[in-house]
């Protein structure tokens, strides 16, 4: 097995490294004359942009106190492209341009005159300046979409010059993006990058055949990225949210300048909305599985009125990997896979067989969630299994994630086979029982999780099993120690009645008991990363068992009003 890892080492690091190599000499040698060509004389339109406006942050904004990624950013007068930044997700922030949207929000002409200073400064000293985070792909990407959405409030009242700097850099940026993208690494930017490409040759003047290029590699991607059953194939419930809020608005440009659509576009919209919905909570909420972090109710259900396929979430994403059990009021959302690539592993948590539960609009048992503005050493706690609910041995995640800054944060072993079965019995009960291999290798042992929803929803019963490749007892040899957690939300009351016995209380009054008579039961502290506000403290229950004397728990949630 040692060898047979330092093989598969080997192989990442030339792979990584040919993907380096082929990269340079794609790209060639980078200039500003390379990528100089036509100025267009104007923009056709401009695309919706489906993200909420706050005007606090306009007003800040415009006061040059930029609130972005958790931090605010005072500059002092000076350009906030000149000035040392406080971190690489706010450096990414400002530089994709996304805030613009909140510029909306302006009414008075000095309003308009300062935003133009700002996207002039961004001209002046990163516009032909390449490297580093702004001339990053998906950074650009995101703010080719961020330009052409809200040019008509850049552009608004503006003088010749700036329109001319403000198109000629548009164009420029364009061109650049589209000679890099087929170097993009693969995932969510590599179709971000399509999007933004495809976008910009309906919104400015293009040939008839360049819209039709962009067309064939939008659907290329979609095709490739977008399962048949709706979901991303990065598993993460947050990416479907994401480009949806991109993709609406360009399907809705292609059809108001009477293009022919791209043919995967509308199909692929249509299957994405009830996988967004499978991931949705009653409470409006999404499910926190692999890279998903808060979402704004607002920004989720600005998405949702567009959905025309209307009906039930699915049971079963059998190519994403996920169940959905539910029962009346009672939902419960099961991670049943591993990552589809390594590749696509970068975002990816060591989170299999963990699940999260709600009732009503209460999220009761949640996983940590990944921090929307944190740094790299929390991004990398979020994935580890404990922060999840689900069953770790020794303290070790399901799924080994590489320390390597060359190879970057992707899964280099792990979980390798899940197993999953799934029995119902309609308006009575709904259950999966699943294994995975992410321990064989460590510790000799599989972890099988068996979780069901009965009594019309007002039961949750589970159990968790360690046993050997043959299904048997670990021997008595095998001292691993074994944790099953079930991490709360901080919004939910905990209450301990005795050793076994704790009453979760939501805000509305519901309760749910929690009972298990094997192990030792605890209320633990924990971390919330995918709180609005930050990262919270916040409590999980605990269930220690040692894997030799007790291989199996069983556990139970129970409604009691």
């Amino acid at each position: 097995m040692v060898f047979s890892g330092r093989r598969r080492l080997s192989y990442l690091y030339a792979r990584e490294g040919w993907r380096r190599v082929s990269r340079r000499l794609s790209v060639g040698r980078v200039s500003s004359l390379r990528f100089t060509g036509s100025t267009p004389g104007r923009l056709i339109v401009a695309p919706t942009d489906l993200r909420a406006v706050d005007p606090f942050v306009a007003e800040e904004i415009l006061e040059g106190r930029f609130p972005l990624a958790g931090r605010v950013l005072d500059t002092e007068g000076e350009s906030p492209f000149e000035i040392d930044l406080p971190s690489l997700e706010f450096a990414t922030r400002l530089h994709s341009f996304g805030w613009l949207r909140h510029l909306r929000a302006i009414r008075e002409d000095a309003g308009f005159v300062r935003l133009r200073q700002i996207v002039d400064d961004w001209i002046a000293t990163h516009g032909r300046n390449f490297g580093g985070i702004a001339w990053d792909a998906d950074v650009i990407a995101q703010r080719i979409i961020a330009w052409l959405s809200h040019s008509p409030v850049v552009l608004r009242n503006a003088e010749h010059g700036f329109y001319r700097r403000f198109l000629k850099s548009l164009a420029f940026q364009v061109r650049y993006l589209r000679h890099i993208a087929e170097t993009v690494r693969d995932g969510e930017a590599r179709l971000r990058v399509r999007m933004a490409l495809a976008m910009a040759s309906v919104s400015m003047p293009s040939t008839p055949s360049a819209i039709r290029k962009a067309s064939r590699h939008l659907d290329f991607e979609l095709d490739r990225q977008i399962l048949a059953d709706g979901s991303h194939f990065s598993r993460s419930p947050r990416a479907g949210l994401e480009l949806l809020l991109d993709l609406l608005p360009l399907r809705q440009t292609y059809v108001n300048l009477g293009h022919d659509v791209p043919s995967r576009l509308i199909p692929c919209i249509d299957r994405m909305y009830p996988a967004l919905r499978f991931f949705r909570h009653q409470g409006g909420e999404l499910a926190l599985f692999n890279g998903a972090t808060s979402v704004l109710a607002h920004e989720l259900a600005s998405v949702l009125r567009y959905d025309e396929t209307a009906g039930e979430p699915f049971r079963s994403l059998p190519l994403a990997h996920y169940e959905r059990l539910s029962i009346e009021n009672t939902v419960v959302i099961v991670d049943t896979g591993r990552p589809l690539s390594v590749d696509l592993s970068r975002s990816a948590h060591a989170g299999c067989l963990s699940f999260e539960m709600s009732s009503g609009k209460t999220r009761f048992v949640i996983n940590s969630g990944a921090p929307k503005f944190a740094g790299e050493r929390f991004r990398q706690m979020a994935r580890m299994t404990a922060a999840h609910s689900t069953v770790t041995v020794n303290d070790t995640s399901s799924s080994r994630f590489s320390q390597s800054r060359f190879l970057g944060p992707i899964i280099t072993s792990g979980v390798s086979r899940v197993v999953v079965e799934r029995k119902d019995e309609p308006g009575r009960q709904e259950s999966v029982m699943a294994n995975h291999d992410g321990y064989l290798s460590s510790f000799g042992i599989l972890h099988e999780r068996d979780i069901g929803v009965l009594n019309g929803g007002r039961m949750i019963r589970g159990r968790d099993r360690l046993s050997r490749a043959d299904g048997s007892d670990p021997d008595e040899t095998n001292l691993a120690v074994a944790v099953a957690r079930f991490h709360i939300h901080p919004a939910v009351t905990i209450r301990q009645n005795n050793g076994r016995e704790i009453y979760l209380t939501a805000p509305d009054g519901e309760i749910w008991l929690f009972a298990c008579q094997d192990g030792e039961l605890a209320v633990e502290e924990d971390i919330f990363f995918a709180d609005p506000s930050g990262i919270r403290a916040s409590s999980q229950l605990t269930v220690t068992f040692a894997v030799a004397r007790q291989p199996e728990i069983q556990w139970t949630f129970s409604r009691t009003n």
